[in-house]
């Protein structure tokens, strides 16, 4: 049976909760539409977080991703539902989505949300090679 959008986000049990630790992922094939011209706006979302109870299961994600090919939504918007999401899902620590999206009318955005739970601090936590990644127009 073929994959399809949904909406639905799993989760999984952290395998070391005594632990703070960064999960770092790069979707580099988000799609979403202007919601003014209904014409594609592309993007790559980087999302970090420190899991507390939960992670965030990654075909769930692939799926969820999906599932806003075909809707309007201003980029920011889009990015803050995506994280309000995520954070209701698996109620970490600590999350950052980062959303580059490409150029449109000669001008890149870039939004950034963030979730801190309550009384957590933020640690140094151990950087990528891929934490700044080179930006490319299509």
């Amino acid at each position: 049976m073929p994959s399809k959008p949904a909406k639905a986000l799993e989760t999984f049990p952290n395998p070391a909760p005594v632990r703070d630790y960064r999960i770092h992922m790069e979707i580099p094939e988000f799609t979403c539409l202007c919601p003014k011209t209904g014409q594609p706006d592309f993007a790559t979302l980087i999302l970090d977080y420190v899991p507390d109870k939960l992670c965030v299961e990654l075909k769930s994600l692939k799926l969820y991703i999906w599932s806003f090919r075909n809707e309007g939504a201003f980029h920011e918007d889009v990015t803050n539902r995506i994280l309000g999401d995520l954070v209701a899902a698996t109620c970490p620590r600590f999350m950052r989505l980062t959303a580059r999206f490409f150029v449109r009318g000669g001008i890149f955005t870039t939004v950034v949300a963030q979730h801190a739970k309550a009384g957590w601090k933020i640690s140094a936590l151990p950087e990528l090679e891929s934490d700044t990644p080179s930006r490319s127009v299509r």
